[in-house]
């Protein structure tokens, strides 16, 4: 497994939209394999193959809502490919979103509260569920950058360009 590294706005990659996977085999695996190994290393709680230069349908997450007896975040790894969202609820919920691609930038984002998704896991298994809360949310999330959207583009442009000041400043301060 590898470390890779994570585009940041304003990479013109990110724009792209996502070719569908064709083929689940065992070069997507190790794909998949190197995705997690870069998101809990991030740390975050979702990463699409865009965000780390393939433009795939794929996103993997592990929302580690629970913790053990420790303290430790338990890992529920959950692989999405060829993700589709069937339909949507009327409800909305606002949750303050951030991005590995967007370091340490947050903003408040409202998405349907419910989406009935449809995808295949890293074994060719179709899934179709209701998903809700943080997970509907996150792969909401993930699936906006499968098709070129980050979430700074769902925010007004004043938000967005407020945003985008601070990353830089941030950038040349680490600099």
């Amino acid at each position: 497994m590898a470390i890779l590294p994570i585009i940041e706005v304003p990479d013109p990659r990110l724009k792209i939209v996502s070719d569908p996977v064709e083929t689940v085999d065992d070069e997507l695996r190790q794909l998949i394999a190197d995705m997690f190994e870069t998101m809990y290393d991030a740390p975050g709680i979702g990463l699409a193959a865009i965000q780390v230069g393939v433009a795939k349908r794929v996103l993997v997450m592990d929302l580690q809502e629970e913790e053990d007896e420790d303290g430790k975040p338990i890992r529920e790894p959950m692989v999405f490919i060829n993700p589709e969202i069937l339909d949507t609820d009327e409800a909305m919920n606002i949750y303050k979103e951030g991005c590995l691609s967007v370091p340490e930038q947050f903003a408040e984002v409202e998405r349907p509260a419910t989406c009935t998704a449809r995808w295949m896991d890293e074994d060719g298994k179709v899934h179709e569920e209701q998903l809700e809360g943080l997970l509907a949310t996150c792969l909401q999330h993930e699936m906006d950058h499968l098709n070129g959207i980050v979430f700074l583009d769902h925010l007004s442009r004043l938000k967005r360009q407020m945003i985008m000041k601070r990353l830089q400043k941030a950038r040349k301060a680490a600099a």
